[in-house]
């Protein structure tokens, strides 16, 4: 594939710890396709400045000093990138690594969505997780089912209700009217949150099925019944399982959508507390979770580090 460079285009990554060879492989695929990289480091413990002047890609290092969580890190990038004038950016986490062609192929979507009269909220590519063999990560929820789009031939672009931060797309004018993510939230839904809100103002987002991406979805999934299924660690649970909750509780968000989400929510509960260890760790941090949720205590949690 060849590598096209977009000067419209600000790559952001958000780092916590990164394994550097890891990041050094997504620099690398990344920094060929776009204007500028921006990392914006929530605390790790290396240096990644000194780090990053070793580095063949030429990267702007904005340093937070501790762990803010990702909504606000994507924030701060989303506003260097606003200086900079930038018309659209692309999120990317740590441990994502973009094919060649995959920002000319997304960048060709939005802007054929655009001139069609379409209010483009974002768009994103097919990631593929090495250790499993996931289906196109594209969801729209219909009714009362949740409709997983397929990718019927390889140049699809499918309508979606969001899409994941790690390789999506955005116009900054889109992000100038619907507003940056939602910082209390930290970690976790925050991608589904900024999507539905601008899909409640009128704009569609879209997968393109000829962008690739290499994604590592959680940490080592767990196969049932034939299907592997991502699991976080427990904080990352509570997060999860907060967040949603906060979610259901917002008067924007259709009924419908709350209705499918919850009962997804209902089944992942039950999994991880009988099929990934330590279970009780698990069902106690969602349980903590969703009682949070409920009263609207959000932010970073106290014991978080």
């Amino acid at each position: 594939m060849r590598t096209e460079h977009q000067s419209e285009v600000s790559a952001i990554i958000v780092t916590y710890n990164p394994d550097v060879a890891a990041l050094a492989k997504l620099l690398n695929a990344i920094g060929p396709q776009v204007a500028e990289v921006i990392v914006v480091d929530n605390g790790s413990k290396a240096d990644l400045n000194q780090w990053l002047a070793n580095q063949a890609i030429e990267a702007k290092l904005v340093s937070l000093g501790t762990n803010c969580g990702i909504a606000k890190a994507q924030n701060v990038g989303i506003n260097q990138a606003r200086t900079r004038g930038s018309n659209f950016i692309l999120l990317l986490d740590q441990d994502s690594v973009p094919a060649p062609n995959m920002v000319a192929t997304l960048l060709s979507a939005a802007k054929a969505q655009i001139a069609g009269g379409i209010k483009l909220g974002c768009v994103g590519p097919r990631y593929e997780d090495s250790r499993q063999n996931n289906p196109p990560p594209f969801i729209k929820i219909e009714g009362l089912r949740l409709q997983r789009q397929t990718c019927a031939s390889a140049d699809s672009v499918v309508d979606v209700d969001y899409l994941i931060a790690s390789g999506c797309l955005i116009p900054m004018t889109t992000i100038d009217d619907v507003g940056d993510m939602k910082e209390e939230l930290f970690i976790d839904y925050v991608d589904i949150e900024w999507g539905l809100r601008a899909q409640q103002k009128g704009y569609r987002s879209f997968g393109v099925c000829a962008a690739q991406m290499q994604h590592d979805l959680g940490d080592n999934p767990v196969k049932f019944r034939g299907r592997y299924i991502p699991v976080h660690s427990p904080l990352r649970h509570y997060y999860h399982f907060r967040n949603a909750v906060w979610l259901y509780r917002q008067s924007w968000l259709r009924t419908n959508w709350k209705v499918v989400d919850a009962a997804r929510l209902a089944r992942k509960f039950v999994f991880y507390s009988l099929f990934t260890a330590p279970r009780r760790e698990h069902a106690w941090m969602m349980t903590i979770g969703i009682f949070h949720g409920l009263i609207g205590r959000m932010g970073k949690k106290a014991d978080n580090g």
